[in-house]
């Protein structure tokens, strides 16, 4: 127990630095009990059910520990955690939307001529269910950068480091995503 408190105390690039230099198990179960919660709280807003996140979760932190040495500082660890649980979360959903169905799909050019500014305030005017049905019909890109900005409040900032791309990509992707959920939000009502 006194190991494991010692370790408490260092920061998480500092348990990174340490876990990739002596491969010890004890300090990465201290980074995982850190981030544990968060990273199956993210998995499930993709799974939906508990098993699959639990599962999903574990697929995460077990990729983890393999890839851990990949981070390279170049952001806050939080920061690169939540983009390599999100890349994981959304090759599951692509996976399972290849058995399951096609989402809607439209030329980017189409999204790009339409001249429609949508507001933040008309997306949070959808019903709850209905909204859940259209966030499973539209890609996975696009679930996961409206999931970014509007469940876990990313800046645009963040979500340039997260998804590691422009200001102006972020916007676009943001608006494409946008038109994309009212558009399968409308097909369902």
């Amino acid at each position: 127990m006194k190991t494991e408190s010692k370790f408490q105390n260092l920061t998480d690039e500092e348990l990174v630095e340490q876990i990739t230099n002596t491969k010890n198990d004890i300090l990465f179960e201290v980074l995982y009990e850190r981030y544990v919660h968060i990273v199956y709280n993210k998995c499930y807003g993709f799974t939906k059910t508990s098993m699959e996140a639990e599962d999903l979760s574990q697929d995460v932190f077990a990729k983890l520990y393999i890839k851990l040495s990949s981070f390279k500082g170049k952001s806050k660890f939080s920061t690169w955690l939540y983009a390599f649980t999100y890349n994981m979360c959304v090759d599951y959903v692509k996976e399972k939307a290849k058995k399951k169905f096609e989402p809607i799909k439209r030329d980017i050019e189409d999204y790009d001529n339409l001249q429609i500014d949508v507001e933040d305030s008309s997306l949070f005017q959808l019903k709850e269910d209905t909204l859940k049905l259209a966030l499973e019909a539209i890609a996975p890109e696009d679930k996961m950068i409206l999931l970014l900005k509007y469940q876990d409040d990313f800046s645009i900032k963040n979500i340039m480091e997260v998804l590691n791309i422009s200001e102006s990509a972020v916007k676009m992707r943001l608006k494409r995503a946008k038109l994309r959920i009212i558009e399968a939000y409308n097909n369902l009502r």
